[in-house]
């Protein structure tokens, strides 16, 4: 019951990221001069007319894939009155980071809420703080739930236990995920108190390319962050920490991603096995839809309320990061393409943009298909 509660979970907070991704671009453009047509929850087919809203017409759609923002003339060559194209550089800048910053700046507000309540998983060694106002609080760490068939599994660790310590290693100022990955395939021992009782059990954790994860538990982790005045400023700092650690993870990915696919036609072995392993680490540091809605909020669940709202602020704050990145289709691709075709003041045909956004189309599909068998194998 409670998987099924995280999966619903996970595509109401999918889909409402989305909507409010959207929400940013309608709100700017409609503050820039730009006529909004229409403003779609879901994709069509069209199900509902919802009427309209300050001369928006609002859509309930089908397919329920997020939501969209329909302005007049959206190609930088329209030029009528209302048209997104008619609107100035400047204006057509912010109508495009609109969507990025009302995702950016609602995962602050989230890691400010968190803060608030003395509730802010603490997952760096160095993270964002104040020093005068900052307080850390620490707690167990709590099994909320064990993969069939893990290493936890076949250990008999069960939800509910306190994980107490690692090889040795205190939990509470420790990062169990750290240790683990640290550890694949090897032998460790973890001291667990259950029922009041302490005790050890020794565990042969999972190789790194293993779908159910290293320990394979779900747990809530042990050191949270809280402030009081100094809240906000929390919030902010720890988006923008979380941004360069984003932005980082995403270029090692790719890098890991391009080394892989090239290193594959090597005629060296030892070269082809390590593109096997390069491969294998962008994937497990993937996540798709699939791998989000159907494991990733499910075990945020069985953590709690702090967990869902932490994991829903980490999606928001990648959404934005994503958008930004230079590639067709995505915000900050098609603000690039205007960008050059404005330095080297020369106007932007219709035709050229289809062929831009065409080419991320298909960079996107692919690398959907791609995230997507890689959630297929995890699950």
């Amino acid at each position: 019951m409670i998987t099924f509660i995280g999966i619903i979970i996970g595509i109401l907070s999918l889909i409402f990221l989305i909507i409010i991704h959207e929400l940013g671009h309608a709100i700017t453009a409609k503050k820039s001069g730009v006529v909004v047509q229409e403003f779609g929850i879901g994709f069509p087919p069209r199900a509902k007319v919802l009427g309209k809203v300050k001369g928006v017409l609002v859509t309930l759609n089908w397919l329920p894939l997020g939501g969209f923002c329909q302005m007049q003339g959206e190609y930088d060559s329209a030029k009528k009155k209302g048209d997104y194209g008619a609107a100035s550089y400047w204006n057509k800048t912010k109508i495009l980071i609109g969507g990025i910053a009302i995702n950016w700046f609602f995962a602050a507000f989230l890691f400010m809420v968190l803060a608030l309540f003395g509730s802010m998983p603490k997952i760096f060694d160095n993270q964002f703080s104040i020093g005068s106002d900052t307080y850390t609080r620490t707690s167990n760490v709590t099994v909320t739930d064990v993969v069939s068939n893990s290493p936890a599994a076949k250990a008999g660790i069960k939800s509910g236990d306190e994980l107490i310590s690692f090889n040795g290693k205190s939990l509470i100022n420790t990062s169990l995920a750290s240790l683990t990955k640290d550890n694949a395939g090897k032998q460790v021992s973890i001291k667990i108190k259950r029922d009041g009782e302490t005790f050890n059990k020794e565990v042969t954790l999972n190789p790194a390319n293993s779908s159910s994860g290293y320990l394979g538990v779900a747990y809530g982790e042990g050191q949270y962050i809280g402030a009081t005045w100094s809240a906000p400023l929390l919030g902010l700092g720890t988006a923008i920490q979380f941004t360069g650690e984003t932005i980082a993870g995403v270029g090692s990915t790719l890098v890991n991603l391009y080394n892989g696919v090239i290193h594959q036609f090597s005629s060296d072995q030892t070269v082809k096995n390590q593109a096997d392993k390069d491969i294998s680490d962008a994937s497990q540091n993937v996540a798709g839809p699939i791998s989000i809605v159907g494991i990733i909020f499910p075990a945020a669940s069985k953590g709690g309320p702090v967990q869902v709202i932490y994991l829903i602020a980490v999606i928001s704050l990648t959404l934005a990061i994503m958008n930004m990145l230079p590639i067709p289709a995505m915000d900050g691709g098609r603000w690039l393409l205007m960008t050059i075709y404005k330095l080297i003041r020369k106007p932007l045909k219709e035709s050229t943009e289809e062929k831009f956004q065409a080419v991320g189309m298909i960079l996107i599909l692919v690398l959907t298909v791609l995230v997507v068998w890689a959630d297929i194998t995890k699950l």
